[in-house]
């Protein structure tokens, strides 16, 4: 705890060795965030840079008064600094989605933030979801996962809220559907 406090106060002062502790602390939980959006590694591995450039730039205004929770709110912050440089970068390619595969080894990139089970179930989550529809696709990752409310997900995507909600059931229709197609190919392996 006092290390990481130790580490904020150095961002905050802008020194280049404790924002280094950061970086390498907290790069596999960015990475794996910016993923979600972005799924081409090496553009990806760009985007997260330039989140920390900006996280950088605006650490002085962060703050947190409740100590005990001082990592989840810095995550929180985090998260939400990777999602904003992810959704920037999409709108300069017109919400088109980078296309390719994410290499196995990043499942492997340090994160701290869930258990082994949980892992295992995001890495699925996110294969799933990156069959997504882009629209579908990105509107699903900032409710669900980012937990951005429909009317933060209007303003930050230029859309509607009716627009928004519409995507995300349209989105969670999809999944079903790759589930359900999933587990009739299982069964049917199965029965073999």
């Amino acid at each position: 705890m006092k290390d990481l406090q130790s580490i904020i106060k150095g961002c905050i002062n802008k020194e280049p060795k404790e924002q280094e502790k950061l970086y390498h602390r907290y790069y596999g939980f960015a990475l794996k965030t910016v993923f979600r959006y972005i799924y081409r590694y090496e553009k990806a591995v760009d985007v997260v840079n330039d989140g920390y450039v900006k996280l950088f730039n605006a650490f002085n205004k962060f703050q947190c008064i409740d100590i005990e929770n001082i990592e989840k709110v810095l995550m929180g912050w985090i998260k939400r600094i990777m999602v904003n440089t992810a959704i920037d970068e999409l709108r300069r390619n017109n919400m088109m989605p980078e296309i390719g595969g994410i290499p196995e080894y990043v499942w492997e990139e340090a994160d701290q933030s869930a258990p082994a089970d949980q892992k295992i179930l995001y890495k699925e989550l996110i294969t799933l979801v990156k069959k997504l529809p882009p629209s579908y696709r990105t509107v699903f990752n900032l409710y669900v996962i980012d937990g951005y409310s429909h009317q933060e997900i209007a303003e930050t995507l230029n859309i509607s809220v009716g627009t928004s909600k519409s995507n995300l059931h349209k989105a969670k229709m999809h999944l079903k559907k790759i589930i359900e197609d999933n587990n009739i190919q299982e069964a049917g392996i199965c029965s073999l």
